[in-house]
C-alpha cells in the first residue's frame, strides 16, 4: 500500500477518535450482559411510552363517577374509590374546565390504569387503579424565570403593572415590601419603579410571583432602594444605609378610598354642628373593611357601644410611649380582648358607623405618651438594623442590587 494512503488512513483513524464528538450512552449492567439505558419520557411521573393517553377538560356539570363509567376499570374499582377518595381528595371539589388525563393499557381492552387530575395549576390528583384503588397527591414542577421591569405611575400602582404585562400581584408584593415607609394610597403621577424578581411558570402557563431580588421607588422625588438580606436566619429588606424598611409602625391601618377629615384642634363637627378638636385622622372606606394593628402591642380596650359617640372601638398599647385606637367599627375580629396581644398587621375589626357617625369610615388616632399627635406625622423608628458584623456582607449584596438595578433603569 503506498505510503500516502497509508498516512492518510492513520489521519483519518486519529480524526474520528480524538476530535469526532463520541455518542454519550448511559450503560446498566445486567446479569448477562450490558444494556444501554433509554431515556423515558414521564408524565406526572409515569411512562409515557407504555400507555394509550386521553388528555381533555372536566365538562360542566361532569361527575368524576360519570367520567370514570367510559373506560373499561378493573371489577370493584368505583365502588372502592367511593369508600377511599374521601381522606385524600373530596371528589366533589372537582371543577369544571380543569384539566384531566387518562392513561390506558395497550391492550385489546384498553383498561384505565391511571387518571391524573389536575387540582390547581401547580397540583394535581393521581387516581391508579388495579387490584385495588389508589390517590396520591403531587406537584408538577415550577420553573423560575428571572425578569426585570421598570414603571411609571399614571393612576395606580395595580394599573401601572397591567400597563407593562407584569402579574398585577406585584403591587401588593412592593406594597408589603415598602408598607412602613411609603404611603401607596398617596403615590403620585410620574413616580416610578423598577423591580428584579423570579416570575414562576408551569409548563408555558405562569402561576405565580417568586422571590424579589431588588427593588427601587421614586416616590415624590425621593428614591427608596428595598435590599434583601438574610440576618440572623431572617431575610428582610433594607435601605442603601443598612436600615431596616420594616418600621415600628405601618404607615395606614386599612386599605382606604380618601382621608375625609385630617387632625385638627378645632373642627365643626359634621352632626353636632359645633367647633371641637377631632384628634384623629378619619379614613373613609366600605363597611367591613378590615383593619390592621398598625404596630405590635397589648389590647387594653375592646368595648362595644354608644363609647361617647366613638362607637364600637379597639385600644393598643404597643410600648410604654405609643398608643393607638381606632373607632366607629363595625365588628371586632375573632379572638379579639382585652389583654390579648396582637402582631403588625394582624386584623382587628372592621370598618364600621357606629357611635356619632355619618357614614362608614375608621376614627383612627395616635397618642405618644398620653397626648394624641396627627397619625400622618409620626415618624416611626426603624427597627433592628444590619449587624456591625454583617456590614460587609450586606456592601457586597447591596452592591449586586444596585447594579441590577441600573442595568434595568438603562432600558
Amino acid at each position: 500500500m503506498p505510503a500516502t494512503i497509508i498516512t492518510l488512513a492513520v489521519l483519518v483513524y486519529f480524526y474520528k477518535y480524538h476530535f469526532l464528538p463520541k455518542p454519550q450512552y448511559t450503560e446498566v449492567d445486567t446479569s448477562d450482559s450490558v444494556a444501554i439505558k433509554k431515556e423515558v419520557i414521564k408524565l406526572y411521573g409515569i411512562p409515557v411510552d407504555s400507555f394509550e393517553i386521553i388528555r381533555d377538560i372536566i365538562k360542566p356539570n361532569q361527575m368524576l363517577l360519570a367520567l370514570l363509567s367510559q373506560y373499561n376499570l378493573p371489577e370493584g374499582s368505583i365502588a372502592g374509590l367511593i369508600s377511599k377518595a374521601h381522606p385524600e381528595f373530596d371528589v366533589r371539589k372537582i371543577r369544571a374546565g380543569n384539566n384531566y388525563t387518562i392513561f390506558l393499557d395497550h391492550d385489546t381492552l384498553s383498561t384505565l390504569r391511571y387518571l391524573v387530575y389536575e387540582h390547581t395549576p401547580t397540583e394535581y390528583v393521581l387516581f391508579s387503579f388495579g387490584d385495588s384503588v389508589n390517590i396520591s397527591m403531587g406537584m408538577k414542577e415550577v420553573r423560575q424565570v428571572r425578569k426585570s421591569v421598570t414603571g411609571k405611575i399614571k393612576t395606580s400602582l395595580w394599573n401601572a403593572m397591567i400597563d407593562i404585562n407584569v402579574d398585577p400581584v406585584m403591587a401588593n408584593e412592593l406594597s408589603d415590601i415598602y408598607a412602613w415607609t411609603i404611603d401607596f394610597f398617596g403615590l403620585q403621577v410620574a413616580d416610578s419603579f423598577a423591580v428584579v424578581f423570579d416570575q414562576q411558570y408551569v409548563d408555558t402557563l405562569c402561576v405565580g410571583l417568586g422571590k424579589i431580588y431588588a427593588a427601587y421607588f421614586k416616590h415624590a422625588g425621593t428614591e427608596f432602594y428595598a435590599i434583601p438580606f438574610v440576618q440572623d436566619s431572617v431575610e428582610s429588606y433594607y435601605d442603601l444605609e443598612g436600615n431596616s424598611l420594616r418600621k415600628t409602625f405601618l404607615k395606614a391601618p386599612l386599605s382606604y378610598r380618601r382621608i375625609s377629615s385630617g387632625f385638627s384642634y378645632s373642627r365643626l363637627h359634621p352632626i353636632l354642628k359645633i367647633r371641637r378638636p377631632h384628634h384623629g385622622v378619619d379614613y373613609a372606606a366600605p363597611l367591613g373593611t378590615p383593619v390592621h394593628a398598625i404596630g405590635d402591642g397589648k389590647i387594653i380596650k375592646a368595648s362595644r357601644g354608644y363609647n361617647k359617640g366613638a362607637g364600637n372601638m379597639i385600644k393598643i398599647k404597643h410600648n410604654s410611649v405609643y398608643t393607638t385606637a381606632y373607632l366607629h367599627l363595625y365588628a371586632f375580629a375573632k379572638g379579639v380582648k382585652v389583654g390579648k396581644y396582637v402582631r403588625q398587621g394582624d386584623i382587628i375589626g372592621y370598618v364600621g358607623t357606629t357611635g356619632l357617625s355619618t357614614g362608614p369610615h375608621l376614627d383612627f388616632r395616635f397618642y405618644k405618651n398620653g397626648k394624641p399627635i396627627d397619625p400622618l406625622k409620626v415618624k416611626a423608628p426603624p427597627v433592628e438594623p444590619v449587624h456591625e458584623q454583617n456590614l460587609e456582607a450586606f456592601k457586597i449584596e447591596k452592591n449586586i442590587v444596585l447594579k441590577l438595578l441600573s442595568e434595568v433603569k438603562a432600558h
